[in-house]
């Protein structure tokens, strides 16, 4: 059901594009038509494609290091009081700077190569996680604590059996949301300066004129995203399989 709703929601776009066209007349190289793009796609695949690996690489490692320091940053801001009272106002400031306007820096500083682009996905998955993780540490039931302070549970033993269990469900909606902005990061610092990527490649095409490739690229992009998100959000569902149980069971 949820592949035939996004065909037809696919299906609609592209003739909203096509009607566009036919109403306004836009020439060619200011909005191709879809067959013109579909068609350029097809011509250029093999010019894509290591355009594409390139972007998706580093889209994955600032993927997967921006989840692995947001989390330890939400766990070592409960765990330990001192850190909590650093590292929430270097958060809160990191937030207020725009993080496009720090692509230049991450270039000048880390070069051309996807040192920089991988850099720019973890500053902006980094604060989702962080929040999203924390919030659910800090969140934890009271009545559960107490009783495993009770119990006789040390400070370690209750952050990973209960907290940490308890605070999945808010740590897979900021992965959800880091799946959704991780391209951001890549695309906007090949835009800056790379040598490869699909960034590249469309600010390439567009100094060409070359409008079909810019927007072939531009669909390679939002079906790599599209696809990175559905399998994050597989992935979390099951790991917070519970928590997809109950929901399925009030829809019942």
């Amino acid at each position: 059901m949820n592949i035939l709703r996004l065909l037809l929601i696919f299906v609609g776009l592209i003739f909203a594009w096509q009607v566009i066209i036919w109403l306004t007349g836009v020439p060619d190289y200011i909005l191709p038509s879809p067959a013109g793009v579909a068609t350029a796609f097809i011509e250029n695949l093999n010019h894509l494609w290591p355009h594409a690996l390139t972007t998706v690489g580093e889209i994955l490692a600032g993927l997967i290091l921006g989840a692995l320091l947001g989390s330890a940053s939400a766990l070592l801001m409960v765990a330990f009081g001192p850190v909590r009272r650093w590292l929430l106002p270097v958060l809160v400031v990191s937030q207020a700077i725009p993080v496009f306007a720090l692509a230049p820096l991450l270039i000048l500083w880390l070069g051309y190569g996807a040192g920089s682009k991988v850099a720019m996905a973890i500053l902006i998955i980094f604060f989702p996680v962080t929040a999203t993780f924390y919030d659910g540490l800090r969140n934890t039931e009271p009545e559960w604590l107490e009783l495993a302070r009770l119990m006789g549970g040390t400070p370690l033993s209750i952050l990973r059996h209960i907290r940490i269990p308890a605070a999945m469900p808010a740590f897979a909606s900021g992965m959800r949301v880091a799946a959704a902005v991780a391209p951001i990061g890549a695309v906007v610092g090949e835009w800056v300066g790379a040598s490869s990527g699909l960034g590249f490649y469309m600010l390439h095409s567009n100094a060409r004129m070359q409008t079909d490739l810019m927007f072939a690229a531009l669909v390679l992009l939002a079906i790599i995203a599209l696809a990175l998100y559905f399998f994050v959000d597989r992935l979390m569902s099951r790991l917070v399989f519970w928590q997809l149980k109950h929901r399925e069971e009030n829809l019942s």
